[in-house]
Formats: C-alpha cells, sequence, structure tokens
C-alpha cells in the first residue's frame, strides 16, 4: 500500500506537464486550425494546397516520429547554421518542454482545421444569405453567425482531439519531457513493479479522460440548444 501512495505522489507530479502541453497544443490548434479551415473553405490559391500537404503530413506520420524531427532536427540545424555563417546560436535553445508544445500545437492544427472544416460545411448557407442581405459585413457573418455554429457542429471532434492529444502526451516521454509516462517509467524502472505503477499511470489518465468528457458534455448541451433555436 505504501508503494502506490509513493507511487501516485510521484506520477501526480507529471500531471502539470500532461495538462499543459495540451491546453496549448488545443489553444493554438484551435486558433491557426480555423484559420487553414476558413483558407481550405474559401479556395484561396497555393495556401489551399499548402494546408493540404500540411494536413497529410501531419495526420499520416506517427506522433513519436515528429517529435524525434524536431528535438535532433532543430540543434542539427542551428549548428549547420553556425557553421555556415559562423554565429553562436545555442543548438540547444528549446528546452524539451518547448519542443513539445510546438510538435504537440503542429499536430493539433492538423486534426482541428480538419474538424472545423467539417463544422463549416455544416452550417446553413440560407443563414448567411439571409444575413447579407441585411447588409451585414462578412466578418459579421462570420463572427455572429458561421463560427459559433461551425464550433458547435465540431465540439464532439474537438472533445475527442482533446483527449488524444492527453493521451499523446504519453510519448513526450522520448523527448526528456518530464509527464505522467516519463516519471511512471522511472519509477517502474527503479523497482521492476511495472503493473502497479502503469495501473496507476492509466488511471491519471482516465481521471483527465473523465474530467474532460464532464466538461464537454455540459457544452454540448448548450451547443445543442443553441443550434435547434438557429433552426427553428
Amino acid at each position: 500500500m505504501s508503494f502506490i501512495l509513493y507511487t501516485i505522489s510521484e506520477v501526480l507530479k507529471g500531471v502539470p506537464n500532461t495538462i499543459i502541453i495540451s491546453i496549448v497544443a488545443m489553444f493554438v490548434g484551435l486558433i491557426i486550425g480555423t484559420l487553414f479551415a476558413i483558407i481550405r473553405i474559401k479556395h484561396v490559391p497555393v495556401l489551399s494546397q499548402l494546408i493540404i500537404v500540411y494536413n497529410s503530413f501531419f495526420r499520416s506520420t506517427p506522433l513519436i516520429v515528429q517529435l524525434f524531427i524536431l528535438y535532433y532536427g532543430i540543434p542539427s540545424f542551428i549548428l549547420f547554421l553556425n557553421d555556415q555563417f559562423t554565429l553562436t546560436i545555442n543548438p540547444d535553445i528549446f528546452s524539451p518542454l518547448a519542443i513539445a508544445f510546438i510538435v504537440f500545437s503542429f499536430h493539433a492544427v492538423a486534426y482541428l482545421s480538419e474538424s472545423i472544416k467539417g463544422g463549416l460545411q455544416s452550417v446553413d448557407q440560407n443563414q448567411i444569405e439571409a444575413a447579407q442581405t441585411v447588409g451585414l459585413s462578412k466578418f459579421s457573418i462570420y463572427k455572429e453567425i458561421v463560427l459559433p455554429q461551425a464550433f458547435a457542429y465540431a465540439l464532439p471532434n474537438i472533445e475527442n482531439q482533446f483527449i488524444m492529444l492527453i493521451k499523446g502526451t504519453s510519448l513526450a516521454f522520448a523527448v526528456q519531457v518530464t509527464e505522467i509516462m516519463a516519471v511512471s517509467r522511472v519509477i517502474a524502472n527503479e523497482g521492476y513493479r511495472f503493473i502497479p505503477v502503469y495501473t496507476v499511470a492509466a488511471i491519471f489518465y482516465w481521471l483527465l479522460a473523465i474530467i474532460l468528457e464532464f466538461v464537454f458534455t455540459k457544452m454540448e448541451r448548450n451547443t445543442t440548444r443553441y443550434l435547434r433555436a438557429n433552426a427553428s
């Protein structure tokens, strides 16, 4: 029992990084993902094609590979710049946590842009046309009508992506980020008690997912009423 309590107290130290990485990635993913989705919907030349390639790469390659590319690639690139231009930039300018923020954000953008794009396509075009007839600007139409409904339609997919991000942070230990899995591996390897340690880790991930599901369920109830009100 004392070992379990010790494990819980130690694994708890990795929870903040797990949550922070997920929240930062989600925040960046929603902002840039929304911009990417609008560009795709509007069929902006060149940019639309570049976004398609971007999304394809980050959705089709393993997250751990993306982590390794930046973790090892950034220092190598900085060393190359130092050699070529006689610079003195520190190759370790980005901490492992910063690299995790970048990679998980890039990853989230690819998935969330597709989810938001689907939400945008679900908005009733008749409402947009009606708003145009009364003289609303494009900015006002998107702010007051399109984006609120798009996010409401995309909310279940956004919830799924948030949970996937939390689970995905378990790979951040590979680039020396101290999160739930990293702490669990250290404790498990020290005492060779893998099953109880990883069970504790699994319960922590499960609890975080339950909290998210509770929050998003409340949000989905409100958005369902909002969508029904706009449809009537």
